[in-house]
């Protein structure tokens, strides 16, 4: 990349404070020490009934009072109030998520109201855990804040617990992670510490995803995927929403789409719809992707992962698309590389809904 610069560096960057572990088969004790060095000594345990094995064996040796397995996608404010009274109700010192963004998601609801801390285990590359961002939906509407009460106190990271997401999921889970690298080149916050560790984010999922598309089982491939997903997500933590995450937001709150895929399907047209008019930000990323050109290099790695392509296949209405593209206007923050009007909104989402080439 081309170090010189022409205009002097001058920017302010908050670092959030986190504990985060990576601990390959060691999940059970280390959230043990956490909950120990923290003083937890009734915990509700939050994960969906799906994960409710799993979840059992991490917490084996925590002090459970409760276990809540009401976990829904784009965390329903309904669901969330239901969640903090169940937290209350068992008198909750800390809370232990695991589980993918819906299980991290629920708990910031959860500690947003409480304060109670926070020990997230992941089982998905979603990378919420990194972050102070916290979101809900009330109707069709997703809202969402900045809050360092939900900020997990740790993260563990155990790549023995992503071992049997099978490879579809795996993919578009590390498409929505490779979101936040890309939105973080250029999100309304976004300072030169951002882009770095955005670039080493998006390097470290290009060498992991094509690994675990083929073998979900690797170790290796999983903990290169869980590093750039933990980097991307620190890095979009700073850098704040940009264009991607509030389409994605719209579109997801709106018709109840399937977090990851729609981020999946959508980032390619964001990146083609920005890259020319950010060129350190182009440059970075076909760095990261050792690639000639951003576009391309996205492009490459999307064929060879077989990647999530059309909106619709996911149960998006065409009919949607001009009311959505007017709630995106409101939302996209000012500062945007690109110009955004209507017109060029309506042709993204289109765009993204059939599956067309990015332009």
């Amino acid at each position: 990349m081309n170090s010189e610069r022409t205009e002097p560096m001058q920017f302010t960057h908050e670092s959030l404070v986190q504990r985060v572990i990576f601990a390959a088969h060691q999940a059970s004790t280390a959230v043990a020490d956490e909950l120990e060095a923290i003083g937890a000594t009734r915990v509700m345990l939050i994960a969906s009934a799906r994960e409710r094995s799993l979840a059992a064996t991490i917490a084996q040796r925590a002090p459970v009072v409760h276990h809540h397995d009401e976990v829904v996608m784009h965390v329903p404010v309904e669901v969330a109030e239901r969640a903090r009274e169940a937290a209350v109700t068992a008198g909750a010192d800390a809370l232990v998520s695991v589980g993918g963004g819906s299980a991290t998601g629920l708990a910031k609801a959860v500690a947003l109201s409480t304060g109670l801390p926070i020990v997230a285990v992941p089982t998905t590359y979603a990378g919420s855990e990194a972050t102070n961002v916290w979101g809900m939906t009330r109707g069709t509407t997703k809202t969402t804040g900045v809050d360092a009460r939900v900020l997990p106190r740790t993260v563990v990271y155990d790549a023995a617990l992503l071992a049997t997401l099978p490879g579809p999921i795996a993919v578009s889970s590390g498409l929505n992670a490779m979101a936040h690298g890309v939105d973080s080149m250029w999100g309304p916050h976004a300072d030169p510490i951002d882009r770095a560790l955005a670039q080493e984010g998006i390097r470290g999922l290009a060498a992991g995803l094509p690994i675990v598309a083929t073998d979900p089982g690797s170790i290796e491939g999983i903990e290169h995927t869980l590093y750039g997903a933990y980097l991307a997500a620190v890095a979009f933590a700073s850098a704040g929403s940009g264009m991607h995450h509030k389409i994605c937001h719209v579109l997801g709150g709106m018709f109840n789409l399937p977090h990851a895929q729609t981020h999946a399907v959508v980032l390619p047209h964001v990146l083609a719809f920005n890259a020319s008019e950010a060129p350190e930000a182009e440059e970075r990323i076909a760095a990261a992707l050792d690639s000639k050109t951003a576009v391309t290099g996205l492009a490459d790695l999307y064929a060879s992962l077989h990647a999530p392509r059309a909106l619709r296949d996911y149960g998006m209405p065409q009919d949607g698309i001009a009311e959505a593209a007017a709630k995106i206007l409101e939302a996209i923050p000012a500062g945007n590389p690109a110009p955004v009007t209507e017109v060029g909104v309506t042709a993204l989402i289109h765009a993204a809904w059939a599956g067309d080439q990015p332009a």
